[in-house]
């Protein structure tokens, strides 16, 4: 508990010179220095954005929508290195389907890629993409992540963008404008929210790798 401090009892006299302003040795007091004025508060700056890439397309246009979806750097689910002599090139780009068959979609040359397959299906299981870098002369590194392949009945097109964005839908099929309704890509993207982008690109006849995110 605090200490109460309670003011001393003035007589009259005393009374009639303070009201006037006058102490009781009969001097004028100096008025009291008035207070220096606080500093301003300090400005600071808004936090950073957790998403880095906020703000930084238009909201309004599709294009801006799908880039800044896709800009976001995607993850890896096994980063690991192998060694696999006879492989050329520096750079191998593939992907698994459900049952295990390999779409291989860069390769210099024809070489066999089951050492990359069999590194990656330690961890992982079919369907899965792999990114394969040399690093030395039969070492490489190898990232990969699992995917999801659905299976979509469309006889034209290889590559599929879909955007619901504030209530605007945006089909494109090889990057023309499509009215086509695809209810397997709008439920992937419906899962996310309201708003969201969904990728598919054509691995092997009917099967289709999709990639979906939230706007």
């Amino acid at each position: 508990m605090g200490i109460f401090r309670r003011r001393k009892e003035e007589t009259l006299n005393e009374q009639m010179l303070r009201e006037a302003g006058i102490a009781a040795d009969g001097d004028t007091p100096e008025p009291d220095e008035p207070a220096p004025p606080e500093p301003p508060a300090e400005e600071t700056a808004p936090p950073e954005p957790f998403d880095p890439y906020l703000g930084t397309y238009p909201a309004d246009r599709w294009t801006g929508a799908l880039t800044r979806a896709m800009a976001r750097p995607g993850m890896w689910d096994v980063v690991t290195t192998v060694h696999a002599p006879g492989i050329a090139g520096d750079t191998v780009e593939f992907a698994t389907l459900p049952a295990g068959d390999v779409i291989v979609d860069t390769e210099t040359g024809d070489a066999d890629l089951s050492p990359f397959a069999d590194e990656v299906e330690k961890q992982l299981k079919p369907p899965y993409r792999v990114l394969a870098r040399r690093e030395g002369e039969d070492l490489w590194a190898l990232a990969a992540r699992v995917i999801d392949v659905v299976e979509l009945k469309l006889e034209e097109g290889d590559e599929i963008e879909l955007v619901e964005n504030e209530g605007r839908t945006e089909l494109r099929i090889d990057g023309e404008a499509s009215q086509q309704v695809i209810p397997e890509l709008e439920h992937a993207g419906e899962a996310l929210g309201s708003d969201f982008v969904v990728q598919a690109d054509r691995l092997d006849g009917d099967l289709w790798e999709i990639r979906a995110s939230a706007l």
